[in-house]
Protein backbone atom coordinates (compact mmCIF):
# COMPACT_ATOMS: atom_id res chain seq x y z
CA UNK A 1 0.00 0.00 0.00
CA UNK A 2 1.87 3.14 -0.73
CA UNK A 3 2.53 5.68 2.17
CA UNK A 4 2.93 2.91 4.44
CA UNK A 5 5.15 3.32 7.43
CA UNK A 6 4.54 0.59 9.65
CA UNK A 7 2.47 -2.74 8.83
CA UNK A 8 1.72 -5.40 11.66
CA UNK A 9 0.25 -9.12 9.82
CA UNK A 10 -1.27 -11.28 12.63
CA UNK A 11 1.37 -11.58 15.02
CA UNK A 12 2.03 -13.67 18.05
CA UNK A 13 3.43 -12.33 20.86
CA UNK A 14 4.33 -13.89 23.99
CA UNK A 15 5.36 -12.77 27.40
CA UNK A 16 7.00 -15.78 29.41
CA UNK A 17 4.99 -18.89 28.32
CA UNK A 18 1.91 -16.45 28.62
CA UNK A 19 -0.13 -15.39 25.15
CA UNK A 20 -0.67 -11.84 24.49
CA UNK A 21 -1.25 -11.33 21.33
CA UNK A 22 -3.33 -13.18 18.61
CA UNK A 23 -3.14 -12.45 15.18
CA UNK A 24 -2.90 -8.66 15.93
CA UNK A 25 -2.88 -6.88 12.35
CA UNK A 26 -2.93 -3.02 12.06
CA UNK A 27 -1.19 -0.47 9.70
CA UNK A 28 -0.01 3.04 9.87
CA UNK A 29 0.14 5.20 7.04
CA UNK A 30 2.54 8.15 6.25
CA UNK A 31 1.41 11.67 8.34
CA UNK A 32 -0.91 9.52 10.17
CA UNK A 33 -1.98 9.33 13.91
CA UNK A 34 -3.31 5.86 14.61
CA UNK A 35 -4.32 5.11 18.18
CA UNK A 36 -4.48 1.52 19.91
CA UNK A 37 -7.16 1.92 22.35
CA UNK A 38 -7.72 -0.45 25.16
CA UNK A 39 -8.26 -1.29 29.12
CA UNK A 40 -5.05 -1.82 31.39
CA UNK A 41 -3.55 -5.39 29.94
CA UNK A 42 -5.71 -5.68 27.02
CA UNK A 43 -2.38 -5.82 24.87
CA UNK A 44 -1.21 -2.42 24.02
CA UNK A 45 1.71 -1.91 25.39
CA UNK A 46 2.60 -5.95 24.29
CA UNK A 47 2.19 -4.35 20.84
CA UNK A 48 4.23 -1.39 21.41
CA UNK A 49 7.15 -3.68 22.57
CA UNK A 50 6.71 -5.92 19.40
CA UNK A 51 6.83 -3.11 16.91
CA UNK A 52 10.13 -1.85 18.82
CA UNK A 53 11.53 -5.39 19.41
CA UNK A 54 11.75 -5.23 22.88
CA UNK A 55 9.81 -8.83 22.74
CA UNK A 56 10.55 -11.49 20.17
CA UNK A 57 7.25 -12.16 17.72
CA UNK A 58 6.57 -15.84 17.76
CA UNK A 59 4.61 -16.14 14.55
CA UNK A 60 3.35 -13.03 11.69
CA UNK A 61 5.45 -10.33 10.46
CA UNK A 62 6.63 -6.26 11.44
CA UNK A 63 6.96 -4.46 8.19
CA UNK A 64 8.50 -0.53 8.05
CA UNK A 65 8.52 1.06 5.28
CA UNK A 66 8.01 -2.08 3.46
CA UNK A 67 10.85 -3.89 4.71
CA UNK A 68 10.65 -6.95 7.27
CA UNK A 69 12.12 -6.25 10.06
CA UNK A 70 10.70 -9.54 12.47
CA UNK A 71 13.97 -10.45 13.36
CA UNK A 72 15.73 -7.10 13.82
CA UNK A 73 16.99 -5.54 16.89
CA UNK A 74 15.77 -2.99 18.55
CA UNK A 75 18.84 -0.94 18.23
CA UNK A 76 18.51 -1.27 14.78
CA UNK A 77 14.82 -0.53 14.26
CA UNK A 78 15.53 2.96 16.13
CA UNK A 79 18.47 3.54 14.17
CA UNK A 80 15.82 3.11 11.01
CA UNK A 81 13.52 5.54 12.33
CA UNK A 82 11.01 3.81 14.82
CA UNK A 83 11.10 6.31 17.67
CA UNK A 84 9.52 5.44 20.94
CA UNK A 85 8.73 6.51 23.75
CA UNK A 86 7.95 4.48 26.88
CA UNK A 87 4.78 4.83 29.66
CA UNK A 88 7.17 5.15 32.60
CA UNK A 89 9.38 8.17 30.40
CA UNK A 90 12.63 5.55 30.92
CA UNK A 91 14.35 8.95 32.09
CA UNK A 92 17.82 9.13 33.35
CA UNK A 93 17.28 10.67 36.91
CA UNK A 94 20.96 11.98 37.56
CA UNK A 95 21.31 13.03 34.42
CA UNK A 96 20.18 16.55 33.56
CA UNK A 97 17.96 16.97 30.60
CA UNK A 98 20.32 18.15 27.79
CA UNK A 99 22.56 15.56 29.29
CA UNK A 100 19.60 12.67 28.70
CA UNK A 101 19.37 14.09 24.85
CA UNK A 102 23.42 13.92 24.68
CA UNK A 103 23.61 10.19 25.85
CA UNK A 104 20.84 9.07 23.36
CA UNK A 105 21.99 11.10 20.76
CA UNK A 106 25.61 8.97 21.65
CA UNK A 107 24.30 6.08 21.67
CA UNK A 108 22.59 6.50 18.66
CA UNK A 109 25.65 6.68 16.63
CA UNK A 110 27.27 3.95 14.61
CA UNK A 111 29.49 2.30 17.16
CA UNK A 112 27.85 3.95 20.11
CA UNK A 113 30.76 6.84 20.34
CA UNK A 114 32.27 9.71 17.86
CA UNK A 115 31.46 12.63 16.85
CA UNK A 116 29.53 15.43 17.95
CA UNK A 117 27.39 14.46 21.47
CA UNK A 118 24.60 16.43 21.12
CA UNK A 119 21.60 16.61 19.26
CA UNK A 120 22.57 18.56 15.69
CA UNK A 121 21.00 22.57 16.00
CA UNK A 122 17.91 21.00 13.90
CA UNK A 123 17.54 18.44 16.62
CA UNK A 124 16.97 21.11 19.28
CA UNK A 125 15.28 22.92 16.88
CA UNK A 126 12.76 20.51 15.96
CA UNK A 127 12.51 19.39 20.18
CA UNK A 128 11.89 22.99 20.84
CA UNK A 129 9.14 23.61 17.87
CA UNK A 130 7.09 20.86 20.04
CA UNK A 131 7.89 21.55 23.28
CA UNK A 132 9.71 25.01 23.82
CA UNK A 133 8.76 24.63 27.80
CA UNK A 134 11.73 22.02 27.40
CA UNK A 135 13.74 24.77 27.22
CA UNK A 136 13.24 26.36 30.77
CA UNK A 137 14.40 22.39 32.37
CA UNK A 138 17.59 22.06 29.74
CA UNK A 139 19.45 21.52 32.93
CA UNK A 140 17.62 20.08 35.57
CA UNK A 141 18.51 16.52 36.46
CA UNK A 142 15.92 13.61 35.38
CA UNK A 143 15.32 13.08 39.41
CA UNK A 144 13.58 16.55 39.79
CA UNK A 145 11.07 16.57 36.88
CA UNK A 146 7.49 16.18 37.41
CA UNK A 147 5.60 13.46 35.85
CA UNK A 148 4.27 15.49 32.75
CA UNK A 149 7.92 16.91 32.09
CA UNK A 150 9.64 14.19 32.28
CA UNK A 151 7.11 12.64 29.57
CA UNK A 152 7.55 15.24 27.67
CA UNK A 153 11.73 14.57 27.76
CA UNK A 154 11.09 11.10 26.65
CA UNK A 155 8.82 11.96 23.34
CA UNK A 156 11.55 15.19 22.82
CA UNK A 157 14.48 12.56 23.07
CA UNK A 158 12.83 10.29 20.50
CA UNK A 159 12.23 13.18 18.04
CA UNK A 160 15.86 14.45 18.07
CA UNK A 161 16.60 11.55 16.21
CA UNK A 162 14.33 12.26 13.64
CA UNK A 163 12.50 9.16 13.45
CA UNK A 164 9.55 8.64 10.60
CA UNK A 165 6.91 6.95 13.21
CA UNK A 166 6.88 8.04 16.99
CA UNK A 167 5.76 4.83 19.29
CA UNK A 168 4.02 6.71 22.34
CA UNK A 169 3.09 4.33 25.20
CA UNK A 170 0.18 5.81 27.29
CA UNK A 171 1.47 9.60 26.64
CA UNK A 172 -1.80 10.94 28.44
CA UNK A 173 -1.79 8.46 31.68
CA UNK A 174 -1.41 10.42 34.98
CA UNK A 175 -2.15 13.93 33.49
CA UNK A 176 -4.21 16.77 34.41
CA UNK A 177 -6.81 17.32 31.91
CA UNK A 178 -5.03 20.64 30.63
CA UNK A 179 -1.58 19.06 30.48
CA UNK A 180 -3.44 16.42 27.68
CA UNK A 181 -4.67 18.97 25.85
CA UNK A 182 -1.17 20.37 25.76
CA UNK A 183 0.01 16.78 24.58
CA UNK A 184 -2.54 16.38 22.12
CA UNK A 185 -1.45 19.74 20.31
CA UNK A 186 1.94 17.98 20.66
CA UNK A 187 1.25 15.15 18.84
CA UNK A 188 -0.48 17.22 16.12
CA UNK A 189 2.61 19.39 15.60
CA UNK A 190 4.58 16.23 15.09
CA UNK A 191 2.71 14.75 12.46
CA UNK A 192 2.80 18.26 11.01
CA UNK A 193 6.38 17.50 10.83
CA UNK A 194 5.98 14.18 8.54
CA UNK A 195 6.31 11.84 11.12
CA UNK A 196 3.01 8.96 11.84
CA UNK A 197 2.48 8.30 15.41
CA UNK A 198 1.20 5.33 16.92
CA UNK A 199 -0.53 6.12 20.56
CA UNK A 200 -1.16 3.18 22.63
CA UNK A 201 -4.16 4.74 24.83
CA UNK A 202 -6.38 3.83 27.68
CA UNK A 203 -8.92 6.67 27.48
CA UNK A 204 -11.40 6.59 24.46
CA UNK A 205 -12.10 9.76 24.75
CA UNK A 206 -8.39 11.09 24.59
CA UNK A 207 -7.71 8.68 21.80
CA UNK A 208 -10.66 9.92 19.12
CA UNK A 209 -9.01 13.49 20.12
CA UNK A 210 -5.87 12.67 18.34
CA UNK A 211 -6.36 9.86 15.94
CA UNK A 212 -6.92 9.61 12.08
CA UNK A 213 -7.62 6.06 12.81
CA UNK A 214 -8.73 3.80 15.64
CA UNK A 215 -8.03 0.19 16.92
CA UNK A 216 -9.22 -0.85 19.71
CA UNK A 217 -8.04 -4.32 21.28
CA UNK A 218 -9.26 -6.68 23.93
CA UNK A 219 -7.85 -10.32 25.27
CA UNK A 220 -4.45 -9.79 22.78
CA UNK A 221 -7.29 -9.73 19.18
CA UNK A 222 -7.72 -6.68 17.70
CA UNK A 223 -11.70 -6.34 17.79
CA UNK A 224 -12.45 -2.63 16.27
CA UNK A 225 -10.71 -0.42 13.31
CA UNK A 226 -11.97 2.39 11.81
CA UNK A 227 -12.96 5.96 11.98
CA UNK A 228 -12.87 7.32 15.92
CA UNK A 229 -16.41 9.01 15.81
CA UNK A 230 -17.53 5.33 14.52
CA UNK A 231 -16.44 3.19 17.74
CA UNK A 232 -19.31 5.25 19.37
CA UNK A 233 -21.84 3.53 18.04
CA UNK A 234 -20.36 -0.25 18.40
CA UNK A 235 -22.19 -1.19 21.85
CA UNK A 236 -20.29 -4.32 22.29
CA UNK A 237 -16.54 -2.71 21.39
CA UNK A 238 -17.52 0.49 23.72
CA UNK A 239 -18.82 -1.69 26.55
CA UNK A 240 -15.82 -4.19 26.22
CA UNK A 241 -13.22 -0.78 26.37
CA UNK A 242 -15.09 1.03 29.26
CA UNK A 243 -15.09 -2.87 30.91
Amino acid sequence: MPGMMLELERIDTFRGPAQILRGVSLAVQHGEAVCLVGRNGAGKTTTIDSIMGLLPVRAGKVAFQGRDITRLPAHQRALLGIGYAPEDAGIFPDLTVEENFQITSWLARPGGAGGAPAPAGNGYERIFSIFPEVREFLTRRGLHLSGGQKKMVAISRAIALSPSVLLLDEPFEGLAPVVVTRFIEAVKAIKALGISVLIAESNLVNATRVADRLYAIDRGEIIFRGQPNEVFQNEDVMKTIRG
